[in-house]
């Protein structure tokens, strides 16, 4: 018999910050009958990012825009409902991590789907530690930022799902470790949860204190010119008072710019004028895509399993619960809602999970 699927469809392109209005949600019809080469699934946590909102600008970024009128895209971890007569290796009730999107059923080939062990760690770490902010923090820093013992390394975002990770990978290879996050509490969770070295709070400068901020970095870091490895998750005000601080050959890496994702993704603010410190210490400065590293997925996950089975490696989930919070979910992370990686758990309650 048919069942009912609930999707979040992309209607509208933001000109500034994300929100519902962006968004219809809809319910229809669906067919539970796989083909040959098919599987069904159920999702049971969706991903919301950061580059969701990149992915919504009206100008060309590593790919096209995304399209208008179909489900918005996203990584899920769901579970097999039904497999077709010609797939192996999956069976329903089999975890799988996929790219089905913001929807509750959906159909997907084998070859886009991949099997999870629930006994490796817990299935929504795939999405999260074990998953696409795992991957881009560890290659990101190791091979981007090339961290060295007893080097600075500088993490803005560092209370996120990819910051908190950077944190403590850099603190495994022997660095002197400083986080900039948004809050007292998250701060001293850097400190004291993650292992950083200080903990700055962006908050407590406004958006003319740029100098303030900068010289509160530079007290904290030793004096000027002592930043040797900048792992950029925020962009604006914080790099302007970060660049400042770079040590000679310092490594600047750009994962994300955070800041700049409510409005000037299409027409950006000039700036930055501060590209004279990278001369002057004849730094690098590199951008870093998670989708660089997908071919090294097992490598990383051979590598920080065994930290998150041990419990070397802290993670947090920030867990939000019903399927028709996902925009208002998408929305928080701009705002400094969440702590590590946000997540909507779809499931029922009659589903296992």
């Amino acid at each position: 018999m048919p069942l009912r699927n609930r999707q979040w469809i992309y209607r509208t392109r933001p000109e500034g910050a994300i929100g519902r209005e962006h968004y219809e949600l809809v319910e229809t019809a669906f067919d539970p009958t796989p083909a040959a080469q098919e599987l069904i699934v159920r999702g049971h946590f969706i991903s919301v990012d950061p580059y969701m909102r990149i992915q919504q600008a009206a100008r060309n970024t590593w790919e096209e825009p995304h399209p208008l009128g179909i489900v918005q895209r996203a990584g899920a971890v769901a579970q097999v409902v039904a497999a077709g007569a010609e797939v192996t290796g999956f069976a329903p009730g089999d975890f799988v991590l996929t790219y089905t999107g913001w929807q509750e059923l959906a159909r997907c080939h084998p070859l886009e789907a991949t099997k999870l062990d629930p006994d490796l760690a817990p299935v929504s770490t795939a999405l999260g530690v074990l998953g696409m902010p795992g991957r881009i923090a560890w290659f990101g820093l190791m091979e981007a930022g090339r961290p060295k013992p007893g080097e600075t390394v500088l993490v803005s975002g560092a209370a996120g799902a990819v910051g908190s990770l950077v944190v403590q990978f850099a603190k495994r290879a022997g660095c002197r470790v400083v986080g900039i996050a948004g809050g007292e509490k998250k701060c001293k969770f850097l400190r004291e949860r993650l292992g950083a070295d200080e903990a700055v709070d962006y908050r407590r400068f406004g958006p003319d204190e740029w100098r303030k901020f900068s010289a509160e970095l530079a007290r904290i870091c030793g004096g000027e010119s002592r930043v040797d490895v900048y792992f950029d998750n925020v962009g604006g005000l914080t790099s302007d008072a970060v660049l400042p601080q770079l040590a000679l050959r310092a490594r600047v890496v750009i994962c994300g710019q955070i800041s700049q994702y409510g409005g000037g993704l299409d027409e950006p603010a000039p700036g930055p004028r501060f590209l004279q410190h990278l001369l002057f210490q004849r730094a690098t400065i590199q951008g870093v895509l998670a989708r660089d590293f997908t071919p090294r997925m097992t490598e990383y996950v051979r590598l920080a399993a065994p930290w998150v089975r041990s419990g070397e490696l802290v993670f947090e989930e920030t867990m939000v619960d019903g399927f028709e919070q996902l925009p208002r979910a998408l929305e928080r992370l701009f705002f400094g809602e969440s702590r590590g990686k946000m997540l909507v758990r779809v499931a029922r309650d009659s589903d296992p999970c």
